[in-house]
């Protein structure tokens, strides 16, 4: 079976988007009622999947895809706690919805209402909610709600203790996932989601933050942005930080996907951290949706340079399905409840 473990509902039809529009528009007094949020019907929002997500997935050759909402569109930085609670229960019920659809296909992964107010409650609330009542089996975490000004913690500060406590309660992992860019300076795809994964993996360094919570499970996406890369820096400042090797410091609790977008940079993502502590993704749909014209395949076809690894089969069971089972164990539940 291939996982794809990074999957965004980026087909959304235009009147969810017109709606966070206007939404956002009365928090911030440009208008003067609160809109109400139109009904999709099940047949534009099966469309959306057939065409796009459903379609590509089999063309691609992968099985299942976990599915969460646009990344770029959490906008935690944008409107307010309460704004941003309903944002994010109507996005989630979407993906539950598509879940519920094709359950064969895909597993749902939530949007947490993070807001610049900090509050941490209506986040642990939407968080069970989509768990135990929706049955996703996972959550993505923006570090920084602020949108590149970092006014949130560091990740391995106490004050996402409470959240950390209750996806460890819950058994569900975190990818580590920015929102859109406030800076200029910052593409939000290129330059804002990179310089988090980074950011956060130098936090973990930092802190020590799997002795607190030994069961808890992070997915730091898009290869790990420039770790992979950087791994003798990261290993030398650990060093001098007097905390222990990555392997024993990181690697028991912190996982990468595959997101990355040519031969070259999977090949080293390989070759540097490893096939047990690499998931397949692919970011379907995400941020590159173009053919690379040296290939002539799509970049965010990842699969493509998974299969041109010299992996054995054990390995690449792992990456494509077993390490995803083990890092979800709702979605291993879940898979097996389907007989797979």
């Amino acid at each position: 079976m291939i996982i794809d473990c990074h999957g965004h509902y980026t087909s959304e039809p235009p009147e969810h988007h017109a709606f966070r529009k206007t939404q956002v528009e009365f928090v911030e007094g440009r208008r003067d009622a609160m809109p109400a949020y139109p009904g999709i019907s099940d047949d534009v929002l099966r469309a959306t999947i057939e065409q796009n997500q459903l379609r590509l997935q089999r063309e691609r050759g992968s099985d299942v895809t976990i599915l969460s909402p646009r990344a770029s569109g959490m906008g935690h930085h944008i409107g307010d706690a309460d704004a941003n609670a309903e944002w994010s229960r109507i996005s989630n019920d979407l993906i539950a919805r598509i879940v519920d659809m094709f359950p064969a296909n895909f597993a749902g992964v939530c949007q947490l209402p993070q807001s610049m107010s900090g509050d941490l409650k209506p986040v642990l609330a939407e968080l069970e909610r989509c768990v135990v009542e929706l049955g996703f089996v996972g959550c993505n975490l923006n570090p920084d709600p602020s949108g590149g000004f970092w006014s949130a913690p560091p990740i391995h500060d106490r004050y996402w203790y409470p959240l950390f406590e209750k996806l460890v309660e819950l058994q569900v992992p975190a990818m580590i996932h920015v929102s859109g860019s406030c800076s200029l300076c910052l593409h939000t795809t290129g330059a804002h989601y990179i310089n988090a994964d980074t950011a956060v993996f130098m936090q973990l360094i930092q802190g020590d933050l799997f002795s607190a919570f030994p069961d808890l499970k992070l997915i730091i996406p898009h290869g790990g942005g420039a770790a992979p890369y950087h791994w003798g820096r990261y290993r030398g400042l650990a060093m001098m930080l007097d905390r222990p090797e990555l392997g024993e410091h990181l690697l028991r609790n912190v996982y990468f996907d595959s997101c990355v977008y040519h031969q070259a940079g999977i090949d080293m993502l390989f070759r540097v951290v490893g096939p047990a502590n690499i998931l397949f993704g692919s970011e379907l749909l995400g941020a590159v949706k173009a053919i690379d014209p040296e290939t002539g395949f799509d970049f965010d076809d990842t699969r493509r340079y998974i299969d041109a690894l010299s992996l054995g089969e054990a390995e690449r069971k792992a990456v494509f399905e077993g390490n995803a089972r083990k890092v979800y164990p709702r979605l291993d539940r879940r898979l097996k409840a389907q007989g797979r």
